[in-house]
């Protein structure tokens, strides 16, 4: 589970799948008591995307590729940590892993069982925003595949004595995840630029709820947040929609839909308001580690921002960089060129995370040059700074055709594709095509860029997280002027 959500962090701080998952404007859903289907082109080859919403809110969504052996489906639900409070924080996670401990029809072993014998892949993963349980298996299994999703998420045991068990999981699983120094960098840059709020808990919960989670708090968190209304079942594949809807009618028609009379005691009803980016910083300094890991953001942008392109050709434009992997320092990057030269980091990623109302954009850097970690943040900063006023042609172009590439190679395979749909349908409502994504891209100028920079970067508040042998970093206000100061 801890690989996964590094790995979809990671997705997020790269260009790739975030980059088809906004759209500039909401598609409303259905009111109660309609059926709605649409269809969107996607593809060179006519291929739809179809879209359908019961009446109970419940949203049926997939790509189907005719000459496709196999078939992806899932659920994807619009709660993650972020519908947690301080209390239950850790809970959705929780949730998580008790989902395949045993149903009302299937004990755990039935269902082990039943998935191996279709040859199918089960799997599940919770983040801030969202939790996702999805399988793929041969498309002649997807009714008994979409059976299984349907009895997990509606029929779970929860036993005690699961729990009990899970609880000693989950607790080795948030000591890997403590092993993980980018894990921890970005866990404590969220908690300080969202500190006080959902969105700066961690997933996994501290280690006092894990230990104190129980049966009840697990219902309620089920009650409030998995409704009809904030899920969607996802097909990509060679499942046809009309059979998805079939099977969603079959199975998912009865969930309920929300009804805050019923549950307002059950719990936190997801995201509230808008959470504050607050301008602070956290510093662990440890000088047994080999390196210096530094986190360094600017409030960002969520997916339905007018600028959530501009903020991803922005982060291409400052790029990646590792030494470790061989990597030319000539990437077209300005700042990889600068640091290879001046040895001053042994690799650097930039980053823009969305969320649904916010964002984080910025850049996480690695160095055993300690006595140069100053030299390193300042000339980071410098390069954030030159995007204010001084962009190229050229640059903006080699952003956008990476930017561009990322996302149809992100594109490769059923799950990706259900990803994407998921993602997108429980965010907005609606798909935004390769294609548009690809146009949008493609109208983005140098003048974007600079406004972008001038708006979101140019003497604006951050936040920091750092971690290791952090002793030559310059304090907080010393970093935070470099952001104003005019290098034209």
């Amino acid at each position: 589970m801890a690989s996964q959500r590094l790995a979809m962090r990671l997705n997020q701080a790269s260009r790739s799948r975030q980059a088809i998952s906004a759209v500039k404007q909401r598609t409303a859903r259905s009111q109660p008591g309609l059926i709605r289907s649409l269809a969107t082109p996607v593809g060179n080859q006519g291929v739809a995307m179809e879209s359908t919403t019961l009446s109970n809110g419940f949203t049926i969504a997939s790509d189907h590729s005719p000459y496709a052996q196999t078939s992806t489906v899932g659920v994807w639900i619009d709660a993650g940590s972020r519908a947690e409070t301080d209390k239950t924080n850790g809970t959705a996670h929780f949730l998580e892993h008790l989902a395949f401990k045993g149903t009302q029809k299937r004990s755990q072993s039935q269902l082990e069982l039943e998935i191996e014998n279709m040859g199918a892949h089960l799997n599940a993963y919770t983040s801030r925003e969202n939790t996702v349980y999805y399988a793929k298996a041969f498309n002649n299994d997807v009714p008994a595949t979409v059976d299984i999703l349907a009895d997990i998420l509606q029929n779970s045991k929860l036993e005690n004595n699961a729990i009990e068990r899970e609880r000693d999981v989950i607790l080795r699983e948030q000591e890997e995840v403590d092993k993980q120094l980018e894990e921890v960098v970005f866990d404590h840059l969220h908690a300080t630029a969202f500190q006080g709020q959902p969105l700066g808990r961690t997933i996994l919960g501290p280690k006092e709820n894990i230990q104190s989670i129980n049966r009840e708090d697990l219902t309620n968190y089920i009650k409030t947040n998995y409704t009809a209304d904030r899920m969607v079942l996802v097909g990509a594949g060679g499942i046809p929609h009309q059979q998805l809807v079939e099977l969603a009618e079959k199975h998912f028609s009865s969930m309920p839909a929300y009804n805050p009379n019923a549950q307002a005691t059950a719990g936190q009803r997801g995201i509230t308001t808008r959470p504050d980016f607050v301008g602070s910083e956290v510093r662990i300094r440890d000088d047994t580690m080999p390196t210096a890991n530094i986190a360094i953001a600017v409030e960002g942008v969520s997916w339905k921002d007018d600028d959530y392109f501009t903020a991803l050709v922005t982060q291409a434009i400052v790029g990646n960089w590792d030494r470790a992997m061989g990597n030319s320092p000539y990437l077209g990057s300005r700042l990889s060129t600068f640091i290879h030269e001046n040895k001053l980091a042994n690799s650097f990623m930039s980053f823009s995370t969305s969320y649904s109302d916010t964002g984080l954009w910025g850049i996480y850097l690695t160095s055993d040059a300690m006595t140069r970690l100053d030299d390193l943040v300042h000339f980071t900063l410098r390069e954030w700074s030159r995007l204010s006023f001084s962009v190229t042609e050229a640059e903006v172009e080699r952003a956008k055709s990476q930017l561009k590439a990322s996302i149809l190679l992100s594109l490769d395979g059923t799950t990706a594709v259900a990803e994407d749909i998921g993602r997108q349908i429980i965010t907005t409502g609606r798909r935004l095509d390769p294609q548009e994504v690809e146009r949008a891209v493609g109208s983005i100028t140098e003048k974007d860029v600079m406004r972008f920079a001038q708006t979101r970067l140019w003497d604006r508040d951050i936040a920091i997280s750092a971690v290791g042998q952090i002793e030559g970093l310059l304090d907080y206000a010393r970093i935070r002027s470099d952001m104003s100061r005019n290098l034209s």
